[in-house]
């Protein structure tokens, strides 16, 4: 009984402790490319990569449908997209935050 009121004291709740944590959720940083969709943000991230034979770097492009709630993103917007839960079909991330306006 002693322990437990000392847990209590120390400042850890019951429920936060049987809650299980959540991972930490991909984040990547890239141009938005089209905003033509309604709350929707098409992001290209490019990425270097070795070439595994050739031992040359690459650049690969992908490119991230990203859901933008206020429509605030443009083209040529610089921005960072975190994944989420399925929102649509092709939607699996969010826009955290535009880290550099087009200009």
């Amino acid at each position: 009984m002693a322990d437990t009121a000392e847990k209590v004291e120390t400042g850890q709740d019951a429920t936060a402790a049987a809650a299980p944590e959540r991972g930490r959720r991909q984040a990547k940083v890239g141009r938005v490319v089209s905003n033509k969709m309604d709350k929707t943000v098409v992001v290209v991230v490019e990425e270097s990569t070795t070439h595994r034979l050739y031992h040359r770097y690459m650049k690969q492009t992908k490119k991230f449908h990203a859901h933008d709630e206020e429509n605030r993103c443009k083209v040529g917007d610089e921005v960072e997209i975190v994944s989420s839960r399925p929102l649509s079909k092709t939607k699996r991330w969010r826009v955290r935050e535009i880290v550099k306006r087009a200009e």
